[in-house]
């Protein structure tokens, strides 16, 4: 039985269907539903232009509908013969409506119908990770007025420097993770074209097809054109969005790392609550930092996860190739690590307590109020009050 869109009945090595469909088809699971969202547009604009006949595009939504709430119980899932999620439903649709469900596809391409779900499916990743990234700002916002007279020592270059406090800090970190969140917000001016009804790249000839209706159907904001150029966006807003996820996820790298610094038993500025810490397999007195150093070390993996995607695009001709199927690997890599560390964070900072018998300031860091100090009392310029109070300090 003939299971793959292309297939015109050859036999396949099994090693290529192994090799070139790869972790694809358990990829497409999270998919499906958008595919199943953009696949009900089409079928309702070829409708509407007489492409498709009131009867088949009645059996069409109602067996699409029905196929996509099975999946979303978990009746059925992509298998490798299938090789990708378009061939599943394709084949579902047909196996149980007969020829009408072959007729979904006029006007459609494998490649504008990855592209569109992919679209949809990260429109809602967008919304889901800065939503994220501000209710991690939020945990910060409420650390800060948790410990509003909990004074903090600011560093540069790794010595007492400033005074600071705890709400600055937090502070300081929600402020730079809501601005992640909103550039974040801004990878959706590309996810807005849609590309439905580009088909292969170059349109369909001959097809009177209406892609402002898909477009309207799906809010998208417009269409993506001329057709060409859908390929060579392929990687472009995927690219953007791992860039945002790489900023952010740095911003947590580093909130993490001023978390173990202050744990550690030198500076023990803090306490971690016992259930975000794990246990030593040999050292029985230790509690052991491990979701912020996770948190640290996964910064690397979002910018890894980034250079992939940019290397898979980078020398590539126009047009379609089979190298970008290989972009949902660090893609979806990169989604999930963040939303994973954007999960654990707020419950986490919830139970950070500062401690505030063991934070001692250095007399020396009140150098530079000083100066500033002598600037407003005497009007002499800074120069000369940084020079006296230097001389004072002995320095």
């Amino acid at each position: 039985m003939t299971t793959r869109l292309w297939d015109k009945g050859q036999p396949l090595d099994q090693r290529v269907l192994q090799y070139t469909a790869g972790e694809d088809y358990a990829l497409d699971e999270r998919l499906v539903r958008y595919d199943v969202q953009a696949s009900l547009a089409h079928a309702q604009m070829l409708n509407a232009r007489g492409l498709l006949a009131d009867g088949d595009h009645a059996k069409i939504r109602e067996a699409l509908t029905a196929i996509g709430e099975e999946h979303a119980r978990g009746e059925w899932h992509i298998t490798l013969e299938q090789e990708d999620g378009q061939t599943a439903l394709e084949m579902r649709l047909t196996q149980g409506i007969g020829e009408a469900g072959g007729r979904v596809h006029v006007g459609r391409s494998r490649n504008d119908q990855v592209l569109t779900a992919l679209r949809l499916y990260l429109r809602d990743v967008v919304e889901q990770l800065s939503a994220g990234a501000t209710g991690v700002a939020e945990a910060l916002n409420t650390l800060a007025a948790r410990e509003q007279d909990t004074p903090l020592p600011g560093y540069t270059h790794m010595q007492q420097a400033m005074p600071s406090s705890v709400p600055l800090w937090a502070g300081g970190f929600a402020t730079e993770i809501r601005d992640d969140a909103e550039g974040l917000r801004q990878v959706l001016r590309r996810l807005s074209k849609s590309p439905l009804g580009s088909a292969a790249g170059y349109g369909t000839p001959g097809l009177p097809l209406d892609r402002e209706q898909t477009r309207d159907l799906l809010g998208f904001e417009s269409v993506h054109e001329p057709a060409t150029a859908v390929q060579l966006s392929r990687g472009k807003a995927e690219a953007q969005l791992l860039l945002e996820i790489d900023l952010l996820m740095q911003d947590l790298g580093r909130l993490s790392a001023d978390l173990l610094l202050f744990y550690t038993q030198e500076f023990a500025f803090v306490k971690l609550p016992d259930a975000f810490t794990t246990g030593s397999s040999i050292m029985p007195q230790k509690r052991n930092p491990d979701v912020f150093e996770l948190i640290r070390g996964r910064s690397v993996t979002a910018q890894a996860c980034l250079q992939e995607v940019l290397g898979i695009t980078a020398k590539l001709p126009s047009g379609y190739q089979r190298d970008l199927q290989l972009i949902k690997v660090p893609l979806f890599r990169g989604i999930d690590l963040c939303m994973q560390t954007l999960d654990i964070l707020p419950p986490a900072l919830e139970g950070v307590v500062f401690d505030k018998a063991r934070i001692r300031m250095d007399p020396s860091i009140h150098a530079a109020t000083e100066a500033y100090a002598l600037v407003v009392k005497e009007g002499i310029p800074f120069r000369e009050a940084y020079r006296r109070i230097a001389e004072k300090a002995g320095k």
